[in-house]
């Protein structure tokens, strides 16, 4: 459970990132809601729960900025809230854990708070995908049920 609703996992992802470091994605699905829970583990387990949102409500001229610039811009206002890019990374994303792996750019940011993130990813020459979530705590999440 967490924000008192039931959750069940209805994927498993890992990626495998260039510098020998690996996370761990669960979708989770509650009604008609779908989430990711990720953990990171650097030095420390690190963990995150997300949403996708479409790129054009991040900003409308996002994908032209990276297609020009080979990188998205230092700072995005999304909702009130203004994000500033901590690290890009390139890594293997893998479907189910399993060996395929598909190659990807990832570029995260962090509010003035670092309580706040935002996610752009690219797959490919155009495809491009955001997510905004926050950070949580292993605590928070009790009893999610598995995948059928």
């Amino acid at each position: 459970d967490y924000d008192m609703k039931t959750w069940e996992v209805t994927e498993y992802n890992t990626y495998d990132w260039e510098d020998g470091d690996h996370s761990y994605e669960w979708e989770i699905k509650s009604g008609d809601e779908v989430l990711y829970l990720e953990l990171a583990d650097d030095d420390e387990p690190e963990w995150t729960l997300t949403k996708k949102v479409s790129l054009k409500s991040v900003g409308r001229g996002i994908r032209k900025f990276i297609k020009e610039n080979d990188d998205p811009p230092n700072m995005i206002p999304y909702e009130g809230v203004e994000y500033t890019i901590d690290e890009g990374s390139a890594g293997y994303f893998c479907k189910g854990g399993g060996k395929e792996r598909i190659e990807f750019l990832c570029w995260d940011y962090y509010d003035l708070s670092e309580e706040k993130t935002l996610t752009i990813e690219q797959w490919g020459e155009d495809k491009f995908e955001a997510a905004v979530g926050i950070y949580v705590e292993e605590y928070q999440f009790t009893n999610i049920l598995p995948g059928s």
